[in-house]
């Protein structure tokens, strides 16, 4: 049998592994892809620390994936050998559920997450089941197109859930993996961009992403910044701080929502009158299906907007997963096979 490469966890908290394994044949459902870049999310830490109920180790991490399929197993119509796909965190569901019944299936009480419920994209090539496949275009780079399978989705999606209409003032709280993409994607759906950062070091490049103004919030208070601006009529929180978001609610207009992406381990706390009063709302949200993918990587294809990336070819994963836990990289790692 062919080998390939592979990085695995074997057990939970334990170092990568660079290992040899056979490539792996697709079964019914199932197609085989050549992974020719993964990008590698801080929800890694998941499969690496066995945060994730459930995991069976050894497990391939990875859910920023673009490649090429390779194969195609047994009753796959609709996709063929040569199309260039991707896969992201949303990795497949059980179409049985009441949520799927409904068609929403990012809440499949069976989601399956690629990485985490079976192998991703730190290996050369990888099987995944159909429904987890998105439609990626010719003309995206692998390595640029690979992040925009999750920190890409991630804030599109929520960008343009969030109720905001072109000319709207829009805030994105954080310039790093998340923000300089929600930055961009703001600026091409025509909101007012406040973009909220802390220090003045990351305005110039707020401003170069599309960002038409920056917010110190080391030196000033955001949310009465925001005020005098009207009011946001949407904040997107990408910074992992409660803390930081819970000041931040402060600054929506009436009807204005905090769009919460950021994943932190401290908690939101509002006074119930700052949600009360203008009929505030604070909403979590997740990436999103396949679809929401192809949206995203079109939008981006139109529109130039692009990912700023460090790349570390696959052997050199953990040095990767590293730098990308250090908060350092700017702005998204990716590995390259």
């Amino acid at each position: 049998m062919a080998k390939m490469k592979a990085v695995q966890v074997p057990k939970p908290g334990a170092d990568f592994e660079v290992v040899e394994r056979e490539i792996p044949e697709p079964g019914p459902g199932q197609v085989r892809i050549r992974v020719q870049a993964c990008g590698v999310c801080h929800s890694d830490v998941f499969t690496k620390d066995g945060l994730f109920p459930g995991i069976s180790y050894p497990r391939v991490p990875g859910h920023e994936i673009a490649g090429v399929i390779d194969a195609v197993g047994p009753g796959v119509k609709n996709w063929k050998k040569g199309e260039r796909v991707g896969v992201g965190w949303h990795g497949g569901q059980d179409g049985t559920c009441a949520a799927c019944r409904r068609g929403d299936f990012v809440n499949c009480v069976n989601a399956k997450v690629c990485g985490i419920t079976y192998d991703g994209g730190y290996q050369e090539y990888m099987v995944a089941p159909v429904e987890a496949l998105a439609h990626m275009p010719e003309s995206l780079d692998a390595a640029e197109a690979a992040p925009l399978m999750c920190a890409g989705i991630t804030t599109f999606n929520a960008l343009r859930h969030s109720g905001a209409q072109p000319s709207d003032l829009v805030a994105i709280q954080g310039i790093g993996g998340l923000g300089h993409l929600g930055v961009q994607f703001a600026n091409k759906f025509g909101y007012k961009v406040a973009a909220i950062g802390r220090g003045p070091a990351n305005a110039p490049l707020a401003k170069k992403l599309g960002a038409h103004l920056y917010i110190d919030s080391a030196a000033n208070d955001v949310a009465a910044e925001l005020q005098k601006l009207g009011g946001a009529t949407a904040i997107l929180a990408t910074a992992p701080s409660g803390k930081s978001m819970s000041g931040l609610v402060g600054g929506l207009g009436a009807n204005g929502v905090l769009m919460v992406v950021g994943v932190s381990p401290d908690p939101i706390e509002v006074p119930p009158h700052n949600l009360i009063n203008g009929k505030k709302r604070i909403q979590g949200w997740a990436s999103g299906i396949p679809t929401d993918s192809e949206d995203t990587l079109r939008l981006a294809e139109e529109t130039g907007v692009r990912p700023m990336i460090e790349k570390y070819p696959l052997a050199k994963a953990a040095e990767g997963y590293a730098r990308m836990m250090s908060g350092k990289a700017e702005f998204r790692v990716v590995l390259t096979m």
